[in-house]
């Protein structure tokens, strides 16, 4: 645990920029849950994804944006299959997702930033992340279609819907679906993309080096006030890191807690011991506030694994 690895998850073990390797592990996870339950719908996902983010999908550009990319996606799920897991060890029957819902959770995950996906035709943007304000309604319409073409219809407007957990777009509060194990699935949604990029092992670089860029490409780094006047959010990629903090006591910490009511603990369940997800998270929390109150930002050191779409990015212009 001590040598932790960039491309690793939290236990070290499985690679995260790895989609085969993931969906192997997710897959591990849906048959310890129920043991005769067929996967291949997950698989064709993992597939699909892959295809998708890697420009192979009919339609579609490859993902060109600089954050968001497979490994967040691919991080996240597991994180959602093992909250699922650590859920289901601890319900009785009546109260399990089962084997359908678990799916359809896993399928809403892998897709859950394919709004950020420009498409082939697309002559408004000329980088994914100018999506940034509306991408979660993008991967709603994603979803949607999605679960038609596998022949899923009677679920397309479930995870339309509940992929809104994962965004700002829609307040939770205002979340619409029909039942309360659909709402849970959907907290767990929002908080294992929460969890597993603030455990990321260079969370904090990528904030500074993909995610404010991304910021400016999309607009989210100034707004206006009802007069008009601009008023700006982040000056720069060290004064977002310098807000981070704030953001996690503010926002993050009342998501987790109170809008997606503490279902992270799901993943002690799963673990057994620790809950290494916010473990993690804390440790980049306190080594932010450590660097911001010696004025040591440009410390920062971690080299996180090379994202294709930066590239790709590049290429282009």
């Amino acid at each position: 645990m001590n040598s932790r690895h960039s491309q690793y998850d939290v236990t070290n073990t499985v690679k995260v920029t790895d989609s085969q390797a993931v969906c192997n592990a997710v897959c591990d996870i849906f048959h310890s849950c129920y043991l005769a339950a067929d996967d291949s719908r997950i698989r064709q996902a993992f597939e699909d994804f892959d295809s998708l983010f890697e420009g192979h999908y009919n339609g579609f550009n490859a993902c060109d944006t600089f954050y968001h990319d497979k490994q967040h996606t691919l991080d996240m799920t597991l994180a959602l299959a093992r909250l699922i897991d650590g859920h289901e060890r601890q319900s009785d029957r009546v109260h399990t997702f089962g084997a359908k819902l678990t799916s359809l959770a896993i399928i809403t995950a892998l897709f859950h930033d394919s709004g950020y996906i420009r498409k082939t035709d697309d002559q408004k943007f000329y980088n994914g992340a100018q999506y940034t304000p509306i991408h979660v309604s993008r991967s709603a319409t994603f979803l949607t279609n999605y679960l038609h073409m596998i022949g899923l219809p009677e679920f397309a407007d479930i995870a339309a819907n509940m992929v809104h957990y994962t965004g700002y777009e829609v307040s939770p509060d205002q979340i619409k679906l029909p039942d309360e194990k659909l709402h849970l699935l959907g907290y767990m949604l929002g908080t294992a993309d929460l969890i597993a990029q603030m455990s990321d092992r260079c969370y904090l670089e990528k904030c500074k080096e993909r995610l404010f860029p991304e910021f400016e490409l999309g607009g989210m780094t100034s707004t206006q006030d009802k007069d008009g006047k601009s008023i700006i959010i982040f000056e720069s990629a060290d004064d977002l890191l310098a807000k981070t903090p704030t953001f996690y006591n503010s926002e993050v910490k009342n998501r987790l807690n109170n809008l997606f009511q503490q279902v992270y603990k799901y993943a002690e369940a799963h673990f057994g011991d620790d809950n290494l997800y916010i473990k993690y998270l804390n440790k980049n929390i306190s080594h932010i506030e450590s660097l911001i109150e010696t004025n040591k930002l440009d410390t920062l050191h971690r080299l996180p694994p090379e994202n294709p779409g930066t590239s790709r990015f590049l290429n282009s212009h």
